[in-house]
């Protein structure tokens, strides 16, 4: 029986433990739940060694053996309580204290009545911005509107908005007056007298006078001013704010007092029928109102005046500081409208 084998008191010889390696490959495994490399499974039995031949003059197997097991350090202890340390990251500072969680705020929260208050007046400028965009890019009428067209719009809204101040200044004067006590009665007469007046003029029973224009339509070389152009003539007149009308032909002839119901034709060889009674050119209207805003209304671009030149005649604009409107319309004699008391 050899140095490394043992009496067992039975008469069998009992291997010697298994030997670690040395080196880099014997190193004891640094995860803190590895086994311990010294102790073995009773369920599997150690797998025998071949018996070696120590040289002479060296330490029995025990004693190396037990020399070995007190030079390697011992095993650290694991503290289950602590997480696993990762290697490659630094130790962190013991001393420091890691700051408490603070519980994220629910997005519900976040909203205040400002806030909903805010975003409800920013959905509606949208909403107003989108249907407004929408109404003025589908409109056809302002889409199709030459920029000469849009300009005479504004001159005749202008004019009009003007006169419906008048109106009301009048008209509130009027209330004015009617009020007063003894004084109504003479105010309401008059206030009568002057609608009657008004009425006449507009319908005209009544010659009137003014400040107003004289406006001639010339033709051209061989084209004659044609009925369209004087009635187009007459209602850039009457948005500009004529009050009262009337147009002459050349030759001396009578001339011809323009009311709302007044209609123009042509007529043969140049001449222009109104009412059924034929004027020949040139062809000069009389009207009674602002001269400045009629005059532009007339020359604006692509307005009467551009129309008449490009057919070859001219229209010639003269202001009158008092302009007569003599001629007279029969009274209509109505047949179906009736006053409403």
């Amino acid at each position: 029986m050899s140095d490394e084998q043992r009496d067992t008191g039975t008469g069998w010889p009992q291997p010697a433990e298994p030997r670690r390696p040395s080196g880099p490959a014997g190193e004891p495994d640094p995860r803190p739940d590895a086994p311990d490399p010294d102790e073995l499974s009773p369920l599997v039995p150690p797998a025998e060694e071949p018996v070696r031949q120590e040289p002479p003059g060296s330490p029995p197997a025990e004693e190396a053996e037990t020399q070995r097991i007190e030079a390697e350090p011992a095993p650290a202890e694991v503290d289950s309580k602590r997480p696993e340390v990762d290697p490659e990251r630094p130790e962190a500072d013991p001393e420091r204290v890691d700051p408490e969680p603070v519980a994220p705020v629910s997005a519900g929260r976040r909203w205040t009545s400002a806030g909903v208050m805010i975003a409800v007046l920013l959905a509606l400028l949208g909403f107003t911005l989108v249907v407004q965009f929408k109404t003025t890019s589908t409109d056809p009428t302002l889409a199709a509107t030459r920029q000469e067209d849009l300009v005479r719009i504004f001159s005749d809204l202008d004019s009009r908005e003007k006169r419906l101040q008048q109106d009301i200044e009048a008209l509130e004067e009027s209330q004015r007056q009617l009020r007063s006590g003894e004084q109504g009665r003479q105010a309401a007469l008059d206030e009568a007298r002057r609608r009657a007046d008004e009425l006449g003029i507009l319908a005209g029973t009544l010659p009137a006078r003014g400040p107003g224009l004289s406006v001639e339509f010339r033709p051209g070389a061989g084209k004659p001013i044609r009925a369209d152009r004087i009635l187009d003539a007459v209602q850039e007149l009457r948005g500009a704010g004529a009050e009262a009308m009337q147009i002459s032909g050349s030759g001396g002839g009578s001339p011809v007092r323009i009311i709302a119901s007044t209609y123009f034709l042509d007529g043969p060889g140049g001449s222009l029928v109104v009412d059924g009674r034929s004027l020949s050119g040139p062809f000069t209207i009389t009207v009674i109102g602002d001269p400045k805003t009629m005059e532009t209304a007339l020359k604006i671009p692509g307005g009467v005046a551009a129309s008449v030149a490009g057919d070859g005649g001219t229209v010639n604009v003269d202001e009158r500081g008092v302009a007569e409107v003599s001629a007279l319309h029969a009274p209509m004699k109505l047949e179906h409208a009736r006053p409403v008391s």
